[in-house]
């Protein structure tokens, strides 16, 4: 039997809190100076291949793009004004990316 559509978000969403829950006990013990050195290796390098992120300003919403294998990021509080978008305003943005 296939789970329904609310079942699956609601294990996605268990699965996510518990992982979240890890991660904050493990950060929790790291050092101040292990946190900066961290931050500083991986400040605007992409998070699936490593390589340095691109900043663009796109109506006040700041999106980071990989440089190498393009990837498209968002910081916290970035996709809430995407998702309120109208269709024409999100083919911009998209055709801003597009090659």
């Amino acid at each position: 039997m296939k789970p329904s559509e609310k079942e699956e978000e609601y294990h996605a969403r268990m699965e996510y809190e518990k992982k979240k829950k890890l991660d904050e006990e493990k950060n929790k013990n790291l050092k101040a100076a292990d946190r900066e050195k961290l931050k500083q290796l991986h400040y605007m390098m992409c998070p699936k291949c490593g390589m340095h992120l691109i900043e663009i300003d796109y109506r006040n919403i700041k999106i980071d793009k990989c440089s190498e294998c393009e990837g498209i990021w968002l910081d916290a509080g970035e996709l809430e004004p995407i998702i309120k978008m109208e269709k024409s305003g999100l083919d911009k943005l998209f055709s801003v990316f597009m090659k």
